[in-house]
């Protein structure tokens, strides 16, 4: 999965994290100048970081914002649901056919990063998803909401695998983590800033004889167009051919990334590497994991506006009132992701901050309905429990494989479990239980991260049996 010869199997939302712990022990023996490859992180960190994070909070802000624009002026009549004459059910398919291009064109569309510059194929992803979007703004019935919406799924599809994949250019295994946690995070920036931005544009509501969701997709999708002529010119491809890097500093860089880079010239998945990773019974309670804390992240991504509206905040106001959740969640994302590091300790802060996610959603469901207030700040609970486990978990799972082979084959099946729970997230919140706050959504959530949190409380148990009984030498596991 690390390199443009490697087997393209799936796409890597865990991939950031690195490839074993064995490796990390080779890593140590490539001895540079620590000040020296400090300067050269901080360089790196300031040309990528930002920009990395600006792009995915761009394709994110362009993918969830269907969720403002249902919400968006239904007072008057001039939503998304009664001017395209939808149904709630029809809407919630235009939402599945999403996940499941999604799901189908991550690989695809990886493989094509890896034959191109990634400049060039993120360019194009950004100009084509910013223009889909734009497109939705004229969409005028379900059929032409859901085709749009299928190749919105097309075109997204290989964005975050493919920035993962090209921080393995630039980092260290053991530096991934925070960086795509920064990256991850720009998502619930990303719904803050949507929230804000609905809310201004539901003032344009009949300007120039549009309507404001219509305005919505106009607005959101314009900055990628624009963005994406920037990203072909400006996002560097390779360490050894950047022009920010002077020729220590390429050098430098191409050093301490050397034997990382051997293990990516691998051309192919063996039969071997293959059975490795399926007959690994350990590996499945990972992917039951991700399938767990996929449903809680698809639901709040998409119906958010609609939650607040049931939290007896009317009109414009429910857009305004989605930003304080996920403005929390940021911080208390990257505050996690820096302590599941820091401490080396994934598996509990997972178990911890999804048992968190866990009490947001129960307290929400058990409340009662007209219990605004209590059910707000339970929202916001939920969101940032649910949202904060998921970058620990991702590098959980990469860092107890063992080969850039094992990776590519076990994210694949990481996603392909997650998918199934994405789709689940987008039936739970049931448009006819608004006025009872939603029980379906926030029962059903809160069940798949209790399940999330003692089956990560139970892998850490089982990993340090493991690693209490091998012998020394052996491969350790990670917690």
């Amino acid at each position: 999965m690390h390199d443009d010869k490697d087997f393209t199997t799936g796409t890597v939302e865990g991939l950031e994290m690195g490839i074993a712990n064995h490796d990390e022990n080779i890593h140590s023996e490539i001895q540079v100048d620590p000040n020296e490859e400090g300067r050269l992180i901080r360089k790196q960190d300031l040309r990528i970081l930002p920009l990395s994070a600006g792009i995915y909070l761009l394709c994110y802000l362009d993918r969830s914002n269907i969720g403002n624009a249902k919400a968006l002026n239904a007072d008057t009549g001039n939503d998304l649901l009664q001017e395209t004459n939808m149904t709630d059910h029809q809407y919630i398919i235009a939402l599945m056919v999403f996940l499941i291009a999604y799901a189908v064109f991550e690989v695809p569309s990886n493989y094509l990063l890896k034959r191109l510059k990634p400049s060039r194929w993120i360019a194009f992803l950004m100009f084509s998803w910013g223009a889909i979007t734009m497109g939705l703004g004229g969409t005028q019935n379900f059929g032409q909401v859901a085709g749009v919406r299928f190749l919105l799924g097309v075109v997204e599809a290989g964005l975050f695998p493919g920035l993962v994949y090209y921080l393995t250019f630039w980092y260290k295994v053991s530096e991934r983590s925070l960086r795509v946690a920064l990256i991850l995070a720009s998502a619930t920036l990303a719904g803050a800033f949507g929230g804000a931005i609905a809310y201004g544009v539901g003032f344009m509501n009949g300007v120039h004889g549009l309507s404001a969701w219509r305005w919505l997709f106009i607005i959101e999708g314009a900055p990628s167009c624009a963005s994406a002529i920037l990203v072909w010119f400006i996002l560097p491809d390779y360490p050894e051919t950047c022009n920010f890097l002077n020729s220590e500093e390429k050098a430098l860089a191409k050093q301490r990334l050397g034997v990382e880079a051997n293990d990516r010239e691998r051309k192919s998945m063996t039969w071997s590497d293959a059975k490795a990773v399926l007959t690994q019974w350990r590996l499945y309670a990972h992917y039951l994991i991700y399938f767990g804390i996929s449903t809680p992240f698809s639901s709040l991504s998409l119906f958010t506006p609609t939650i607040t509206a049931g939290l007896g905040y009317a009109n414009l106001k429910a857009q305004l009132m989605t930003v304080p959740p996920y403005a929390v969640a940021y911080v208390v994302t990257l505050a996690v992701s820096w302590s599941a590091d820091h401490f080396n300790a994934r598996s509990l802060h997972s178990a911890v901050f999804s048992f968190i996610g866990a009490m947001g959603f129960l307290a929400s469901a058990v409340l009662p309905a007209d219990d605004y207030r209590s059910r707000y700040g339970c929202l916001i609970v939920a969101a940032s429990g649910a949202f904060s486990c998921i970058p620990p978990l991702l590098g959980w799972l990469s860092s107890n494989l063992h080969s850039s082979a094992e990776i590519g084959l076990a994210i694949a099946l990481n996603i392909s479990f997650g998918a199934p729970g994405q789709i689940v997230g987008v039936w739970i919140y049931k448009s006819d239980q608004s006025t009872r706050g939603f029980p379906t959504g926030h029962w059903t959530n809160a069940a798949l991260l209790l399940l999330v949190s003692f089956t990560c409380v139970l892998m850490r148990l089982y990993y340090g049996w493991l690693n209490k009984r091998s012998s020394q030498g052996q491969i350790k596991y990670a917690y």
